[in-house]
């Protein structure tokens, strides 16, 4: 090996070691649903990837004690959701989950897949969104879920009016748009053409399977893309993936809902590293 190739493989090998170690470790935090949810026996194990939730200031914040809006279903809706990836694809998945933030550090770069549950109460200053452009724009993929109804609801702010404002503040200039049945992302491992509304486990107690009023009833498949024409954030309005996954080992949620939440990750994951 001459002396270039050996200098070549050591600043390389010193690259992959830079960024490893600006990579934050795993971290479990407090959640408005779950205290000391178990640790699976291999989370700490290394793997090529792994899904990271989103950690954001909501408008809860400075009212109700600390802001945990971005927890909602967390961790027992990330941890299940990482089994069924190891099981229905060949993702090296890490089991758990990373937990980043819009902090104008560089780690939120080492995580390229971020998940945000409640947008619809979310509130991002100017710095976040800034960052959050930058990512999105860099090739990271934002997936946003568990938000409802586009109309004043019991006399609040609709929550897509909410989420489309901190929206806004990323990309100005870029429409939301209806993800079209014939879009890639519908079609890298499974074909979804014929989709229906996820309900969370909420329709267990009303037997409804929408909420915030006549305008949460349909589900909406949107998405924002950048100029080569591939989806940044997926936006999935008027259903919760999120508690489908969560609740996918009780027998009392249906496996129809649950099977398609899953179908839904993975292709927005294989899509997210393919595109």
């Amino acid at each position: 090996m001459g002396y270039r190739s050996a200098a070549s493989l050591a600043v390389a090998a010193l690259s992959v070691l830079g960024v490893l170690r600006a990579q934050r470790p795993f971290r479990q935090y407090d959640a408005i649903e779950y205290e000391d949810f178990p640790l699976p026996t291999d989370w700490n194990v290394k793997a090529e990837w792994t899904r990271a939730r989103l950690r954001y200031p909501s408008v809860y914040a400075g009212w109700r004690g600390e802001d945990l809006n971005w927890t909602m279903d967390y961790p027992r809706s990330d941890r299940h959701l990482l089994q069924g990836i190891r099981r229905l694809t060949r993702i090296d998945t890490r089991s758990v989950e990373q937990v980043v933030d819009l902090d104008g550090t560089g780690d939120v770069y080492n995580w390229p897949m971020m998940y945000a549950v409640e947008v619809g109460h979310w509130v991002l200053p100017d710095d976040q969104a800034a960052q959050l452009r930058e990512f999105l724009l860099r090739g990271g993929f934002l997936m946003v879920d568990d938000f409802h109804g586009d109309q004043p609801y019991h006399n609040v702010s609709s929550e897509w009016k909410v989420f489309v404002a901190s929206m806004r503040k990323v990309f100005p200039d870029r429409p939301i748009v209806d993800l079209q049945d014939s879009n890639q992302i519908f079609h890298t491992v499974y074909d979804l053409d014929e989709r229906f509304q996820v309900p969370g486990w909420q329709w267990y107690r009303s037997g409804r399977t929408y909420e915030a009023g006549e305008t949460g009833k349909t589900p909406h498949w949107r998405a924002i893309f950048d100029d080569q024409g591939r989806v940044m954030v997926a936006i999935c309005h008027n259903m919760d993936l999120g508690d489908a996954w969560e609740w996918s080992d009780d027998p009392r949620y249906p496996e129809k809902w649950a099977r398609l939440a899953y179908q839904i990750a993975v292709n927005y994951f294989i899509y997210d590293l393919t595109h």
